[in-house]
């Protein structure tokens, strides 16, 4: 999983902010899920509790597909959705 974040700072004259001069950060953050090998069973279970249908990947790591990974690599709020401490990293950057 990737997720790319962009922090702009604009930069603000007396006739509102300006485009032109504003700083831009960006960064991205990987983390890899490892997920176990799912059955058809499993996997028309899972479709039909409807959980997957408007998720990223088609699963929800916080719920009831954990039980299908016994394992990730990187940072889990970048799995479930805004990567908080690399957001955070890129704001404190900036004072």
């Amino acid at each position: 999983m990737i997720t790319g974040v962009c922090v702009i700072e604009a930069v603000v004259s007396g006739q509102g902010p300006v485009a032109s001069g504003a700083a831009i950060r960006i960064a991205s953050g990987t983390t890899l899920v490892t997920m176990n090998p799912l059955s058809e069973e499993d996997i028309r279970e899972y479709v039909a509790t409807g959980e997957p249908m408007d998720k990223a990947g088609a699963y929800a790591i916080q719920g009831m597909a954990s039980r299908w990974i016994p394992r990730i690599e990187g940072d889990y709020s970048n799995v479930v959705g805004l990567p908080v401490a690399l957001v955070y990293d890129l704001l404190r950057k900036k004072g």
